[in-house]
């Protein structure tokens, strides 16, 4: 559990279509085995320490002759941003896919004094 002392909470959150691949064939819709997409977030502002990250699927269009198989996650989670990464495998046909997420973690707060 993070316990959050300080007053100066930020709460981020956004959405991205990570890809289209059923548009240009693209190896989430015509390849086979394992398969991964990334996306990097920035942040506007940096996090204090490392904060809470929460992915989830808004959008999510497959072929259903297939087996329905994937994995979204969020990775590398820092200050600054983290990796948003969907991962399918086998023979899944993914066509397109939306997550959001939503980020709480406390703000740099100015009354904070770093001596060494």
């Amino acid at each position: 559990m993070q316990k959050l002392t300080n007053n100066n909470i930020g709460i981020t959150q956004g959405s991205r279509v990570l890809f289209s691949d059923y548009v240009d064939d693209g190896p989430m819709w015509t390849g086979t085995g394992p398969r991964e997409q990334r996306f990097e977030v920035v942040f506007e502002e940096r996090y204090a320490g490392i904060p809470n990250v929460h992915v989830s699927l808004s959008m999510w269009d497959i072929d259903h002759k297939h087996n329905q198989r994937m994995d979204i996650a969020a990775e590398n989670i820092s200050e600054n941003g983290f990796d948003l990464v969907f991962r399918t495998w086998g023979d899944s046909r993914v066509a397109r896919v939306r997550a959001n997420w939503m980020v709480i973690g406390a703000l740099p707060n100015e009354d904070h004094w770093e001596l060494y």
